[in-house]
């Protein structure tokens, strides 16, 4: 496998908005999704099971990587 290939990203993270408990992701070769920290890891285990997300250039966050906003369950 091409080098290039197993260094692109499988996902893209749109920036952190305040009022939202989900932040925005594309993962490659579909739409966009708002999905929380949870849904983000097993997705991306589901949709690329071998891919380890913490290395370099696999996730490409558009702002504060692996921070997810502040939610407690019961907030509306």
């Amino acid at each position: 496998m091409d080098t290039d290939m197993r260094k692109e990203a499988i996902a893209e993270v749109a920036g952190i908005d305040a009022d939202a408990r989900y932040r925005l992701v594309r993962f490659r070769g579909h739409n966009w999704e708002p999905v929380d920290e949870q849904e983000f890891r097993a997705e991306a285990a589901r949709l690329f099971p071998a891919t380890d997300l913490t290395e370099p250039g696999r996730v490409a966050w558009q702002d504060h990587p692996w921070e997810w906003p502040a939610w407690h369950p019961g907030e509306a």
